[in-house]
């Protein structure tokens, strides 16, 4: 069976490998669950927290996600990129 990727998980910057993609699905499928931290958002993922920041400030270049300032920055989704297909049937 073929895995489905969030659309915004694919770069434009970067090369898109499967291990990359996986991991930006699961931080954007989390994000928009609700914006937290690197941490919770790492968790809720499932993924190590390095990994999660890496991602993040990848999706950050991209414009994808952006970081409120402060001592717990809270990472949110900016609504640029691509939107999901929904099916109407």
């Amino acid at each position: 069976m073929k895995e489905t990727y969030h659309p915004n998980a694919y770069l434009t910057n970067l090369r898109n490998v499967r291990l990359g993609l996986r991991a930006r699905t699961k931080i954007l499928n989390a994000l928009e669950r609700g914006s937290g931290n690197a941490r919770t958002i790492s968790k809720e993922a499932t993924i190590h927290y390095g990994v999660a920041m890496h991602h993040l400030k990848l999706l950050q270049s991209e414009g994808i996600v952006r970081r409120a300032d402060g001592k717990n920055a809270v990472w949110m989704i900016t609504g640029a990129g691509q939107k999901r297909l929904v099916s109407t049937a």
